[in-house]
């Protein structure tokens, strides 16, 4: 995301080739799909580096050059290009400038899994940080005013919500939903308010709460006093994370919790 802003700023000043892949069989760096783009003394972006990346900014340079309009090129990535991947890679090359933003904002607009962070403390600070440049429309929500830090990534969107588990009836659907709020008592209320919402419409996939086991027995055990069941119980991730990776501070829980959103991502 932090790459289209930097590419809007840049077209605005000059002209510049964007590289896509558009073909890809066998080994290769990148799928299709990805991008770059390459102006005078700029890069935005990459294919995936090596002699394949080194070539297609010579051949982008060269049309800048040469007032080239567009062209295409296939690489066998072998021996011959000093990259042992194995397989070829078709790349489409186009000379864009201000008058294509409109038309690459949605040509280029990546594909965002929703995403409802609850909880605007040191691990939810740490983790906005590591989720602003990976695929997630992220809503932001906290209880309390003024808890949200100045600069927040253009990917994120912040909520105050007073009860805060009043926001869960509001997420849009296929929702993922992260807990992590400053009490237990609002996690549980938040938990609550999803497993409803999932009884009565299945349509929050990722229901995750930060904790222990002890504190997800502890729930669990306040939950069935309230009438849900294993049914439900199911459909909830605690503790979130990777498991082995079992480090306690902010910025090592954001990375494991990424990781277990990448990984879930990947087989949707």
């Amino acid at each position: 995301m932090n790459s289209l802003n930097t590419l809007w700023l840049l077209l605005k000043n000059e002209s510049a080739v964007l590289v896509n892949v558009i073909s890809a069989q066998g080994s290769v760096p990148r799928g299709v799909g990805t991008w770059m783009v390459i102006a005078q003394n700029q890069m935005v972006a990459t294919i995936g580096g090596g002699h394949l990346e080194h070539e297609a900014i010579r051949i982008a340079k060269q049309m800048l050059v040469q007032k080239t309009i567009q062209t295409q090129k296939r690489f066998s990535l072998g021996p011959s290009l000093g990259q042992c991947c194995g397989g070829v890679v078709e790349l489409s090359f186009e000379c864009i400038n201000a008058s294509d933003i409109e038309r690459l904002k949605k040509d280029l607009a990546p594909s965002l899994q929703p995403l409802a962070l609850f909880g605007g403390g040191h691990v939810g600070q740490a983790l906005i940080r590591v989720l602003a440049d990976l695929p997630f429309a992220i809503t932001w929500i906290d209880s309390r005013d003024e808890i949200f830090p100045s600069d927040i990534p253009p990917s994120v969107v912040c909520e105050h919500s007073h009860p805060i588990q009043s926001a869960v009836k509001d997420l849009n659907p296929n929702t993922w939903v992260l807990m992590m709020s400053f009490s237990h008592a609002e996690d549980l209320d938040i938990l609550q308010a999803c497993l409803m919402r999932a009884r009565a419409h299945n349509d929050l996939p990722y229901i995750g709460l930060i904790g222990s086991q002890t504190k997800w027995a502890t729930f669990r055990h306040r939950l069935e006093a309230k009438g849900f069941a294993e049914d439900d119980f199911a459909k909830v991730i605690c503790p979130i994370g990777i498991s082995t990776i079992t480090g306690k501070e902010p910025e090592v829980i954001a990375v494991s919790v990424a990781a277990q959103l990448l990984a879930l991502r990947a087989t949707h």
